[in-house]
């Protein structure tokens, strides 16, 4: 079924071969027809005849025709050519324009994005997209971009790697293409806020559970599209010109806060850490108990409360209670030392 869809999607890279395929099928059929109708042939006469008119080969009559034959024949042959003609062109161009290619790869990126899971979906694949994706493949973050525009998608299906969907992501049946079912999040970076608003809403009823963050340009569209129900709002002009004026006003600090955040290198690691996932022998328990600096050599720098309150540098007597998450900072290798710890722990649990 899966195969089949694919095909159905891309006919239109063999739409013209089909037309031809077709056209030839049904001269065989008026010839052989014809002949069997005027001349009285049998089915294997009127075959080898239409074959010969058809092929243009020049070969001798089954039987000599009749002026009525002469006259059909005559016909079959003009039709005939023209048909072989542009046959034989839709297959030319078919091959020497790589067509056959662009689907077969398409192809190969539609079963690859029928097969993702707690992926993430991107919206719109301009400078804040592409940007997002760049973000999402340096922390081996799986995605599916959706764009309609030509130009982007043929930049997309140059890179092998990036699984995507043509389409206009406002549609229904091109958020099914990205498994927005199976998906964890969904990103719409859209130029238009009308855009993202159907987006948000037509993705929060496919998947209620689906972290939704979008894009915004105008100052009143950010409380719409929190209500339509993402969780959140992200204004890249607004942020841009906050980010420029406090390198201005505090740059050592936003620096060293891009460093951390991964914008500067990827050797450090700012990583939020749920409640759910740590090890039972963990959970309700302090952070001094938790041990994360003695074990990985990370450090807890904050604490979201499952008030959603936050606290910066919290106490070693806290303690992580059900849905609250800690941010933990460190190295890349400290990091992967605390959550190799984790997965240890849980499957000693098992």
């Amino acid at each position: 079924m899966g195969y089949l869809r694919y095909t159905m999607f891309n006919f239109t890279y063999f739409r013209k071969i089909y037309i031809a395929l077709l056209l030839l099928i049904a001269i065989l059929f008026v010839g052989i027809t014809g002949f069997i109708l005027i001349e009285d042939y049998t089915l294997g006469e009127a075959f080898y005849m239409t074959v010969l008119t058809v092929s243009t080969v020049g070969f001798n009559e089954v039987r000599p025709l009749s002026d009525l034959g002469r006259i059909f024949t005559a016909f079959l042959i003009i039709f005939s050519f023209s048909t072989f003609v542009y046959a034989i062109t839709s297959i030319s161009n078919y091959v020497l324009d790589g067509e056959y290619k662009i689907y077969f790869k398409d192809l190969r990126i539609k079963k690859k994005v029928s097969k993702i899971s707690g992926h993430t979906i991107i919206c719109g694949y301009g400078r804040n997209g592409k940007q997002a994706a760049t973000e999402l493949k340096s922390h081996y973050r799986k995605y599916v971009v959706i764009e309609q525009d030509k130009e982007l998608s043929e930049e997309l299906r140059e890179e092998h790697d990036i699984p995507f969907v043509e389409g206009d992501a406002t549609l229904e049946r091109y958020l099914e293409k990205a498994g927005i079912e199976s998906a964890a999040a969904l990103i719409t970076t859209l130029p238009k806020d009308a855009d993202n608003l159907f987006v948000v809403l037509t993705a929060r009823e496919m998947n209620p559970n689906l972290l939704i963050i979008s894009r915004a340009s105008k100052d009143n569209s950010d409380k719409k599209l929190k209500r339509a129900g993402a969780n959140n709002v992200i204004m890249p002009d607004k942020i841009g010109g906050a980010h420029m004026a406090s390198l201005v006003i505090k740059p050592d600090v936003i620096e060293f806060m891009d460093y951390v955040m991964g914008q500067g290198t990827s050797s450090v690691n700012l990583e939020e850490i749920t409640f759910e996932n740590l090890p039972d022998e963990l959970k309700n328990k302090s952070i001094k108990e938790l041990g994360i600096r003695d074990k990985s050599g990370a450090n807890i720098v904050g604490l979201r409360t499952p008030e959603g309150e936050y606290i910066i540098n919290p106490s070693p007597e806290t303690i992580i209670t059900p849905q609250a998450k800690i941010f933990v900072l460190g190295t890349l290798e400290q990091i992967d030392a605390f959550r190799e710890f984790t997965s240890q722990q849980n499957l000693l649990n098992k």
